[in-house]
């Protein structure tokens, strides 16, 4: 059986296998935000000839069945059909993905102090060769140049692959070799190669997210910023959030998998990254990661599944030194791996990455930090203490588990207002184009205003001002988009997706300065970290309660902190060994068995919360109140 794309493509369809699955073997990827359940209504796919079996048609509504269309997960080919796949279902690249800019980190540098001193360090040595006096074996003559040249290397470690190679290295030039060294405690040789090599060579650092990855290419002789990849992990095919990986690593034994899938997203980014600069892959010699605790524990190939079971333990928060041709990474295989460490089962190395880059943890004044994604993780403290826990937002800022939600790729309405007294809504689109759905800071500035201007009540309820509000599916809708061949809503479900996912965010917060005896006027700062953080309209997410109702000042935007401090320890020892105290200093709060976190929980399931004292600034902004 085959199924056609209109492209003309054919792709093999093997029996009893859904289209998703042959679709995702020919590397054709569909968003799939619950890992194939059929629950999310993502992977929509229209069937225009040949038979099939639907499994089930819960998520799509009568008008889109009559006209073909199933989810590509609950539909089945009984022999060749050709389909078409819309371009919302399409899992595309082109997101508002935070990556960082050169002038950014070198400032960074300069605001940290950061002097570098890499994991990696090469020396060009000329080698004596051997004479019948002295006859030595070839690692000690190494040795024994090293240590006159720069350092004791009498214990310096050495891997077999090494000394595999090391023989035929010295002899090719000369006696004239390029030796990298690790900079560890114990000295290592992690690579001979033959004649000059100039320069420090180039380090890598990497943020592992639960929706993207980001590589930097660094040149280790002066920390500049050579370049920048990024992409969809691609382990979002099983599923948006941690849970479902978890389940398809666990359950479904893909663990190896989910494992090769994040290798080969690092791969395919510096590859490209290598050749625009002409660089080979022998000359990068370090590599850093940070990434929340499951996806570092994927990125290893180490069983998650305890994460997810109370009592919530990883298999480590702090990792051995790995060398990348362990783990199938095309750099130099010698090239030493380091892990920012985690702290608990859901704050990982990503969160220490943010304190570390966002310099908190120097201060003498006290900071929250909150990094708004899939999952909210937040940090409050200074120099002398630090706690730190872990809410569940949800996706839905990704644009999952919303009818017409979807990533900012071009297409999506990215900001709405609503006009005074017709309620018309003005859409700001990404690429100018036709809107095809909305993703997160669209839904944040959708619904702030709309309760601005009483379109929706305290509870998220749509209210009867507009003929644009209708009865739905799930119940009542607002249109914001409406032509011939798209319409694009919010329903009640979808405000209250993102009411929840505020509400564990705001109590959250409350949580942690309740734990440590504080007010928001206490915080002298509140970073907001993430890529999805460096779009937030402040006002907008104040209006629902997400944020804080403080001095817009104390607002700090960093953009991508886990790579940002990936990137700082890369470069500088004392950058890692600040990581490791971060990390060592961090208490964990298990909100999950807090009573108080429910209570503030269910307190937030308001606009903008129950208590709206809370929230001055917005009281007198609301109808009625001048």
């Amino acid at each position: 059986m085959q199924i056609f794309l209109p492209t003309g493509q054919a792709i093999e369809a093997l029996p009893d296998e859904s289209l998703l699955t042959s679709l995702r073997r020919s590397k054709v990827y569909l968003v799939s935000s619950c890992g194939g359940k059929g629950t999310c209504g993502k992977c929509r796919v229209r069937v225009t000839q040949g038979s099939v079996n639907v499994l089930s048609s819960n998520k799509v509504s009568e008008r889109l069945k009559a006209e073909g269309y199933s989810l590509a997960c609950q539909t089945v080919p009984l022999g060749d059909v050709h389909i078409e796949i819309p371009q919302e279902s399409r899992l595309t690249i082109g997101d508002k993905i935070a990556v960082g800019r050169a002038e950014d980190l070198a400032e960074l540098v300069r605001t940290l102090n950061v002097t570098v001193s890499p994991l990696a360090k090469r020396l060009t040595l000329s080698v004596p060769p051997p004479t019948l006096d002295d006859s030595i074996s070839d690692l000690e003559r190494i040795k024994r140049t090293v240590t006159s040249c720069c350092l004791e290397a009498g214990n310096m470690h050495v891997r077999y692959h090494v000394l595999k190679e090391m023989s035929g290295a010295l002899r090719r030039q000369n006696w004239k070799v390029t030796v990298t060294l690790g900079t560890g405690e114990v000295p290592e040789l992690l690579s001979v190669r033959a004649g000059t090599h100039d320069g420090e060579g180039y380090g890598v650092a990497v943020d592992i997210g639960t929706t993207t990855v980001v590589v930097y290419l660094v040149d280790m002789a002066t920390g500049r910023l050579v370049d920048v990849g990024s992409t969809y992990n691609s382990q979002m095919q099983f599923g948006d959030d941690v849970i479902n990986r978890i389940v398809h690593a666990t359950e479904h034994g893909r663990l190896s998998q989910l494992m090769k899938l994040v290798h080969s997203d690092v791969n395919d980014l510096l590859e490209p990254l290598l050749d625009r600069h002409d660089i080979t892959p022998d000359d990068v010699d370090s590599m850093v990661i940070a990434g929340n605790t499951t996806m570092t524990q994927l990125f290893y190939g180490l069983d998650p599944q305890y994460i997810r079971e109370e009592p919530y333990i990883p298999s480590a928060n702090r990792y051995p030194e790995i060398h990348a041709g362990q783990l199938g990474l095309r750099v130099n295989s010698g090239a030493p791996v380091y892990t920012v460490p985690c702290v608990a089962s859901y704050v990982g190395g990503d969160i220490v990455a943010g304190v570390l880059a966002s310099g908190m943890g120097r201060r003498e004044s006290f900071s929250l930090f909150l990094d708004i994604g899939t999952n909210g993780e937040i940090a409050l403290g200074n120099s002398e203490m630090l706690m730190t826990a872990a809410c569940s937002a949800g996706p839905c800022f990704e644009g999952s588990g919303i009818r017409h939600g979807m990533r900012a790729t071009e297409g999506a309405i990215e900001a709405v207002e609503f006009a005074p007294e017709t309620f018309e809504p003005v859409l700001k689109v990404v690429g100018n184009v036709k809107p095809i759905g909305i993703c997160g800071s669209g839904m944040i500035d959708a619904i702030g205003d709309m309760f601005l201007k009483g379109i929706i009540d305290q509870r998220g309820k749509l209210q009867a001002v507009s003929p644009r509000i209708r009865d739905g599916e799930e119940g009542k809708e607002i249109v914001l988009y409406d032509s011939d061949d798209q319409t694009i809503v919010l329903t009640e479900p979808d405000i209250e997706n993102v009411v929840r996912a505020k509400a564990a965010i705001h109590a959250g917060c409350a949580v942690l300065l309740r734990e440590m005896g504080f007010t928001m006027d206490m915080v002298d700062k509140v970073f907001i970290a993430g890529g999805f953080g460096n779009y937030l309209n402040v006002e907008k997410a104040i209006l629902l309660g997400m944020l804080p109702d403080v001095d817009r000042g104390k607002f700090v935007f960093l953009g991508n902190t886990s790579v940002a401090g990936s990137y700082l320890c890369l470069l500088s020892a004392d950058m890692r060994r600040e990581a490791e105290e971060i990390a060592a200093r961090m208490t964990y709060l298990e909100l999950s068995v807090s009573n108080s976190f429910m209570d503030e929980y269910m307190s937030a399931l308001f606009l903008p919360h129950t208590d709206i004292s809370r929230y001055p600034s917005v009281q007198k902004r609301m109808p009625g109140n001048g």
